[in-house]
């Protein structure tokens, strides 16, 4: 059996996630119980209890995602056969989740790290002066040849995530990205979308956040992954030498995700299914977008994980 594995990110967090299988399982409690201590504060009671408006603040939302996904995995692996192929992917955040789903990386280590992470870019731009938005109906192509034709003067608008052929997110200073959407409609868009985040991720705007991530990435104890994780700056497998993880992670806070050349390297390797690990739903979606002879699952609640055990059962 193969499999594709994607680990979700940042905007995939809600109010009470994991909390069916918080309650079902122990192994999930005690993880969660494991992000409390090292955080040193209740994130366990903010992820069931909120309030929103600060579990969404990034410094929240990232180690949350990341505890979420990671219980996950933790209790299905188990049931993954043994001899399986996996192919990991992580978009953006979720890209720690998978290096530690592959052993690469401790959980204790990862939760401290995106804790810093999104401290870190938040900080990078001040609310109000950065933006994110969807692009849908537009080429990449097409896409970069607008935003290279802007006049920006300072401003900034680039690509961010390159998510499915049919969406694609740019990234920048609040006026760059305004300036773009009136062009990008002009051009054809079929919708241009702002997105409601905190701060312009995976642009240029998010390099003071990088410098400061760097030393403390250089600093984290990597092992060689044990399955095949893709990086976002790349879209290609991380290399066996550990030696080379940090600088990927450093490159990927301003680059873009490039999730559909990932989701079609995957499908390259001729996977049975691809699984979403973690809450939501939007990977499996962009993943049938991308490539549409490849089934999709999600285990985002106690139903998906026991639909996903099904099928790996051989009774679906």
């Amino acid at each position: 059996m193969k499999l594709g594995i994607f680990f979700p990110g940042q905007a995939s967090q809600q109010v009470g996630m994991g909390r069916d299988l918080f309650t079902e399982f122990a192994a999930v409690r005690e993880l969660f119980q494991q992000a409390d201590d090292i955080l040193g504060y209740s994130l366990s009671r903010l992820i069931f209890e909120g309030p929103e408006d600060e579990l969404t603040l990034t410094a929240n939302a990232q180690p949350a995602i990341l505890t979420v996904s990671f219980s996950f995995w933790t209790v299905l692996s188990p049931f993954v056969p043994d001899g399986a192929q996996l192919w990991m992917a992580g978009h953006s955040l979720g890209e720690y989740t998978a290096l530690v789903a592959a052993g690469a990386l401790d959980f204790a280590d990862a939760v401290r790290i995106v804790h810093l992470r999104g401290k870190f870019m938040q900080e990078a731009v001040p609310a109000g002066e950065g933006k994110m938005a969807a692009v849908v109906g537009l080429s990449q192509e097409k896409i970069e040849e607008v935003l290279g034709g802007l006049k920006l003067d300072g401003d900034v608008a680039q690509l961010a995530n390159l998510n499915s052929p049919e969406q694609i997110v740019i990234s920048g200073s609040a006026r760059g990205i305004s300036m773009a959407t009136e062009s990008l409609q002009d051009a054809g868009a079929r919708r241009v979308v702002e997105i409601k985040v905190s701060a312009p991720f995976h642009s240029r705007l998010m390099e003071p956040a990088a410098e400061k991530l760097k030393p403390l990435l250089d600093e984290l104890r990597f092992r060689p992954v044990q399955h095949a994780v893709l990086a976002n700056a790349t879209a290609e497998p991380y290399p066996d030498d550990p030696a080379a993880y940090a600088e990927l992670l450093y490159r990927q806070v301003c680059s873009p995700v490039r999730w559909t050349d990932t989701v079609r390297r995957i499908a390259r390797e001729q996977p049975d299914t691809f699984v979403e690990v973690g809450p939501g739903k939007v990977l499996r979606m962009l993943a049938a977008k991308t490539v549409r002879d490849v089934p999709c699952a999600s285990v985002g609640d106690i139903e998906g994980f026991k639909r996903t055990l099904a099928f790996l059962s051989g009774e679906t």
